[in-house]
């Protein structure tokens, strides 16, 4: 899909590395351009790899890149980043929207360089004053961005949805964009710069919410896991302690959900004959349901449910949601060795999958991909990559990548 596509991924901690993790699985090169020190993300979080030094959280998210780790705060690691940016297809980075300029790899200065490179930046809110320099937490953007209003139980405060969501969802928009501005350099000959902020990402994820109270004024209501306008469509507790979660919409699927739980009569009451009467109604019927679900495991459910085409599904954890059967099918959990002691590591696969998909490496460890990626793309000679890494504008893991 981008196979041929060079891209320069400068992000760090999860939003931006998770899309640049995108764009390599659709089958870009991505060179990871870290500081130094690393990208903050190595060292993020509790979850420890059992094999190697670096964080779940930073294996999540940079699977099948290079790592390069550069200086750009130096005159020699910003030329080193100037000669592969000559080479490359686009830029990814998302820093503080000062920050760029600073640094000079701001888009006029990279175009400078490469006139047909695409520049896709991730901000928090918006680059200018006063918000430019505000901290965008994923928690602070679900806050601002609508979400944790409409999220939680009827009665009870707002809450967080259970991952990034806010980072998440922006870095999905950043890969998006810079396919892009990728495009655009391929059909125009042309840089194209694209700008994602992390709010405007979640405000527009409120799509229907948020048009029907633009057009009615009905602000939306937290309802568990109820929804707003669509009967049944709620999760209920099951005699084994588990949730199953339902959601018969439209005719064939109520009729059949009805038959499924024997209670056959049920399609034809009166108080729940169409969607708006269930809707009308959801008090008495979620009494109803709540007493039928109750009678069988979550595990008998899912069974009659599967076999009746009934749109429902158990509410699992995540361990539960990884080793389903599903996800094998879906190779959705991989194995790639370390880079460095090659042992196994269990990774989540690739959701996108298409014929020329492979399985992404390792994510690489700091340095690891810094000289050959200055030698092979850059052009530098080994003398060149010494000389930068005895001055400290590179740093080269201990053996060529």
């Amino acid at each position: 899909m981008l196979s041929g596509l060079r891209i320069l991924d400068l992000t760090w901690i999860l939003g931006g590395p998770f899309a640049g993790q995108l764009l390599a699985q659709m089958g870009a090169e991505v060179i990871k351009i870290e500081p130094p020190e690393g990208d903050g993300g190595r060292k993020l979080g509790l979850h420890e790899s059992r094999v190697g030094e670096d964080s779940g959280f930073f294996l999540s998210a940079n699977r099948g890149k290079k790592s390069v780790a550069i200086d750009l705060k130096s005159d020699a690691g910003l030329q080193a980043f100037y000669d592969l940016a000559r080479h490359c297809d686009a830029v990814v980075y998302a820093f503080a929207p000062g920050v760029p300029a600073r640094l000079k790899i701001d888009p006029d200065s990279l175009w400078r360089i490469n006139p047909r490179l695409g520049v896709a930046q991730l901000i928090g809110f918006h680059d200018e004053p006063p918000y430019a320099d505000a901290p965008a937490f994923d928690l602070v953007v679900q806050a601002m961005g609508g979400v944790m209003s409409v999220t939680g139980e009827a009665e009870g405060p707002p809450v967080r949805v259970g991952y990034q969501v806010a980072d998440l969802a922006g870095g999905l928009y950043l890969a998006l964009a810079c396919a892009g501005v990728l495009i655009s350099g391929l059909k125009q000959g042309k840089g194209a710069h694209a700008q994602v902020s992390l709010l405007d990402c979640q405000l527009a994820l409120l799509t229907w919410q948020a048009q029907n109270y633009l057009l009615a004024g009905r602000e939306p209501q937290r309802l568990g896991g109820r929804h707003p306008v669509i009967a049944p469509n709620d999760i209920f507790r099951c005699l084994d302690g588990g949730y199953m979660a339902v959601s018969p919409t439209g005719p064939q699927f109520w009729r059949s959900f009805c038959e499924a739980i024997g209670r056959e009569e049920m399609a034809d009451d009166p108080r729940f004959a169409t969607p708006g009467l269930r809707a009308q109604n959801i008090g008495e019927l979620t009494a109803m349901l709540s007493e039928v679900m109750a009678g069988r495991s979550c595990e008998q459910w899912h069974e009659t449910f599967f076999r009746a085409r009934v749109p429902a599904g158990p509410v699992y954890s995540v361990s539960q949601a990884i080793r389903q059967p599903l996800a094998e099918v879906r190779g959705m959990v991989e194995t790639a060795e370390h880079p460095v002691s090659g042992e196994p590591v269990e990774l989540l696969g690739n959701p996108f999958k298409y014929r020329a998909s492979r399985p992404l490496a390792h994510p690489p460890v700091l340095g690891q991909h810094t000289r050959q990626v200055l030698m092979e793309v850059a052009g530098y000679s080994a003398a060149r990559v010494d000389e930068l890494q005895r001055c400290g504008a590179v740093r080269a893991a201990g053996r060529p990548g």
